[in-house]
């Protein structure tokens, strides 16, 4: 478990970030990652009929779409316990195995970090 408050500023803001889209949007969970630019890119989960992502693999989806050539960091808001490996996969494909994924609760806290790889 991670003490948010002890959180490299960077990576606070990226939690913010995903916990406000999953609020603000009301889906099950909110994400956000930066680029090697210090870019962010803000998503929640996508549930259509036709389509169906995380939030995480929908921010990652995003920083491509935009041009981001790497990470540096993930953020997910989630009741779940931790990332999936298929949004483990999308950050490491984009930033490498050692890319920090942060797992926040609904309340902002962060429960753990680990590695996209």
């Amino acid at each position: 478990m991670t003490e948010s408050n002890a959180l490299d500023p960077e990576d606070r803001k990226i939690v913010t970030l995903a916990r406000s889209a999953r609020a603000r949007n009301g889906v099950p969970e909110g994400a956000a990652v930066r680029d090697e630019t210090g870019r962010t890119y803000v998503a929640g989960t996508v549930d259509l009929e036709s389509l169906k992502l995380s939030a995480l693999r929908t921010a990652v989806a995003m920083a491509v779409a935009s041009g981001a050539k790497s990470l540096e960091a993930a953020a997910v808001v989630t009741e779940a316990d931790g990332a999936s490996a298929e949004d483990r996969a999308a950050v490491r494909d984009l930033g490498g195995p050692a890319t920090p994924v942060l797992v926040a609760g609904p309340d902002g806290a962060v429960r753990r970090t680990v590695a996209a790889g």
